[in-house]
């Protein structure tokens, strides 16, 4: 059971954002999140965006630092994957 961040260097509203994902489950992503207070509304799809910000707090909290390609693979193998513009 492991909760994944990427670097925060993805744009969007005059931000940088990582994303944050979970191996096991989504209740376990939830659970994280919660705990750091990051607003439901946050989560699209698969994962959670977080602000650079807010960065080191889920470090802190135990996300494992991992790069973009690497998170996504592991999403991908956890069967948890949910692209863009795909049904499911």
């Amino acid at each position: 059971m492991t909760v994944y961040i990427d670097p925060p260097t993805w744009p969007g509203h005059g931000r940088l954002w990582s994303h944050l994902v979970s191996d096991t489950s989504f209740a376990e992503l939830h659970a994280c999140a919660e705990r750091l207070g990051v607003p439901r509304r946050a989560f699209e799809r698969d994962h959670y965006d977080l602000p650079s910000h807010r960065y080191p707090d889920a470090v802190a909290a135990g996300a494992v630092e991992v790069g973009s390609k690497e998170l996504v693979r592991r999403l991908t193998a956890a069967g948890l994957r949910r692209p863009k513009g795909r049904a499911r």
